[in-house]
């Protein structure tokens, strides 16, 4: 019978949400109209823009533009893009003119497409074009060309449309006052999509660029195909592909970014041309740059964006809002979960109704009051709750070292000098701990089979990876109070391998409780659930992040180990908030692969995308902990 009226209640809601849907779709159709524009750029080429103008003639109105790779879809004066199954229903009933545009040499528009096409800061001719100039051309026309517009501009974008409006951001145009990069492309070689400090992230690059890099002959309406896929075990998938030399054969020889970048295997120029951070200087426009503590894709680029505005601006408005979402959440869903993982309220709904459409009316409209946000708005994870700070990291953030110690344990104290006995106890397991890395085994990075790459790994249970034998636990005792980590974590490795090269990953984990559980209703994606929901014992991924070992003293210049020496590894995983609560423990994961999100390492000093199969070989990783070579991890702990 319960399960019965939880299946009535998910379809009472599913009809009054579709039924909401179409009101507000009928309403939009009624009150708007479109037209599809080609603008002109300095250099002649012309940009296909789709353009929703209110009929509400009481008043002039700002304009909300977004810029996209992805297509200002569907094409067709008559066909209305779906404004009514997400937020931007909110900007329709304000009555904002919506412009959305496809990018230079994407989809409708003229001319080649570039990947995150690097700024030219000193343009000299009209030939001298980037993604802040069609920026600038664009918004040029649209205030001079759009009857009834108010001479107020703002963009905004998630993911590759967030780097659009980075550039934007950096266009210098007088018009725009308010830009929000959210979830923003800014780097692919240290954080976000293609690699993390160095290691390529091979699964989402390739069932990304495999239909979007494919080449478009002519503007066109009609996207491309992504590929086929021989199985939907991913593990099995990329295993057997064997090398990144497969992998490219496998994608074609069409493909030329794919190409382009095994040609630049290191951090090289061209790389650094590519990071969005360069743009960033004599910004104009109200910022507020927005991100998910969860978010797979670009929760690197979030941090970092804002933090380079911050450093290469002082004194601008410019914000900082990460809630607990993964990849676009905020404004797909309504944040109250993720995955296993309940945050206690609508966070996507709020976060929408009282931070990012305040700001824009505010600073397009002169509606409300200044909404004078705080510094860095961001939620906790673990204790559920949004904290606001003047700065970030903030104030009150100490860095502490915890240690990896003899027999699985985390301790605030280094670890003690060993006794002459047992200095020459090799295996005593006290100096340091071992596992043997075998590419041919890597460590999966989710337990469950899966043909794409799930959207709830990064909080997802690592009880799967804990009982592997090539995966070394640490944790500390029950903790007797909350401990609160606020800012960049960073690992401090004392390593020795057998190999020449190595990668490493550290995981920061949430261990709960046995009795640990949710209580009340818990609505799962896809299905209604209800009661209490168990989750004692869960190991919460909080942060994971991957290092190349070769790249650990220079992502410029790669440098091989010394086999059996002991060499230091330090990396920064990005921020971190969250609350271990009183009863939880804190536990550090270490492993040398993550598979296939990351490329498997050869564990030998080679390029990798020209590695050959027979170039991968078993290592033997020992973390240090002694007193002389302690091994840490940097915790940023809030007061």
């Amino acid at each position: 019978m319960l399960r019965k009226l939880l299946l009535l209640a998910f379809l009472f809601s599913f009809l009054i949400t579709t039924a909401q849907n179409e009101q507000d779709s009928a309403w939009i159709r009624e009150n708007y109209t479109k037209r599809e524009i080609y603008i002109p750029m300095r250099d002649g080429i012309k940009l296909f823009t789709s353009v929703y103008e209110p009929k509400d003639k009481s008043e002039k109105h700002p304009i909300l533009m977004n810029r996209t790779p992805y297509s200002c879809s569907p094409y067709g004066e008559s066909n209305f893009r779906s404004f009514w199954n997400n937020h931007w229903k909110y900007y329709c009933r304000e009555n904002y003119i919506i412009v959305i545009q496809d990018v230079r040499g994407r989809w409708m528009s003229e001319g080649e497409f570039v990947d995150v096409r690097p700024f030219i800061k000193d343009k000299k001719t009209n030939k001298d074009i980037d993604e802040a100039s069609d920026t600038f051309d664009a918004i040029e026309w649209l205030i001079k060309n759009l009857p009834n517009n108010n001479g107020n501009v703002g963009v905004f974008g998630i993911s590759y449309p967030g780097f659009y409006s980075t550039m934007a951001a950096a266009s210098g145009h007088p018009a725009l006052k308010a830009v929000s990069p959210q979830a923003p492309v800014t780097e692919w070689f240290l954080g976000d999509d293609f690699h993390h400090n160095g290691a390529f992230f091979q699964m989402d690059g390739f069932l990304f660029y495999s239909g979007f890099g494919k080449p478009r002959p002519k503007p066109t309406t009609v996207g491309p195909t992504g590929f086929t896929f021989s199985t939907t075990d991913n593990y099995k998938f990329y295993l057997e592909a064997g090398t990144l030399k497969n992998l490219a054969k496998l994608i074609g020889d069409s493909i030329k970014f794919w190409h382009e970048m095994y040609r630049h295997p290191n951090y090289d120029d061209w790389w650094k041309a590519r990071d969005a951070r360069r743009a960033m200087y004599n910004i104009k426009p109200a910022m507020l740059t927005v991100g998910g503590l969860f978010d797979a894709e670009d929760c690197y680029g979030a941090w970092q964006l804002y933090k380079a505005i911050e450093k290469q601006n002082p004194g601008i408005h410019n914000k900082l809002v990460i809630g607990p979402w993964s990849h676009g959440q905020w404004a797909s869903r309504d944040g109250s979960f993720l995955g296993n993982i309940r945050f206690g309220s609508a966070t996507s709904l709020w976060y929408q109704n009282n931070i990012e459409i305040p700001f824009f009316n505010y600073y397009l409209k002169g509606k409300g009051a200044d909404p004078n946000l705080p510094e860095a708005i961001i939620f906790f994870s673990g204790e559920n709750q949004w904290k606001n700070f003047n700065r970030w990291p903030p104030a009150n953030t100490t860095n502490q070292p915890i240690y990896l110690q003899a027999n699985g344990n985390l301790s605030w104290n280094k670890p003690s000098p060993l006794s002459p006995a047992k200095r020459d106890g090799e295996g005593s397991g006290v100096r340091f701990s071992e596992y043997i890395s075998d590419p041919a085994h890597p460590v999966p990075y989710t337990e469950d089979v899966h043909h794409f790459r799930t959207t709830a790994y990064m909080n997802d249970d690592q009880r799967f990876a804990a009982r592997r034998p090539d995966v070394l636990t640490f944790q500390t005792n029950v903790l007797t109070e909350d401990l609160t980590l606020a800012g960049p974590v960073m690992a401090d490795l004392l390593v020795s391998i057998t190999g020449t090269d190595a990668d490493f990953v550290v995981k920061i984990i949430d261990v709960f409780p046995d009795d640990f559980t949710y209580p009340g209703a818990v609505a799962q994606q896809g299905r209604a659930g209800g009661g209490s929901y168990p989750m004692g014992g869960y190991q919460m991924l909080v942060r994971g992040e991957i290092m190349r070992g070769k790249f650990r003293n220079s992502f410029e210049n790669p440098v091989a180990f010394t086999p059996n020496k002991i060499e230091r590894v330090k990396f920064e995983l990005p921020d971190v908030a969250h609350t271990f609560k009183k009863g939880h423990r804190l536990m550090i994961q270490i492993q040398s692969s993550w598979f296939p999100l990351a490329d498997r390492n050869p564990q030998k000093f080679v390029n990798i995308y020209e590695a050959d199969i027979t170039d991968f070989q078993k290592a033997t990783i020992r973390i240090h902990h002694d007193a002389s070579n302690s091994s840490s991890i940097m915790l940023p702990v809030m007061k």
